[in-house]
């Protein structure tokens, strides 16, 4: 799955739209490396997103392409 539909499912990010900026802007690292949106998410990567001053590290437990709202964070967990 590409990087920024995983963020948009997993609600780590609001809009894909915005997902997909974020990674051109190079806000978007998985394991220490800077990433494009086409970026395809395995299981056990470390994604890290730069929002402004602050960044939020997450480590990425399961891959599903539909889920609902409330299951969206088991899908993750943060660092």
């Amino acid at each position: 799955m590409r990087i920024d539909k995983y963020l948009k499912l997993t609600r780590l990010i609001k809009r894909r739209t915005v997902a997909n900026e974020a990674c051109d802007a190079g806000r978007i690292s998985v394991n220490g490396k800077v990433v494009k949106a086409s970026y395809d998410v395995k299981t056990g990567d470390e994604i890290t997103i730069g929002f402004g001053n602050r960044s939020v590290c997450v480590r990425v437990l399961d891959i599903k392409e539909t889920v609902r709202k409330e299951e969206a964070e088991s899908l993750f967990e943060y660092i």
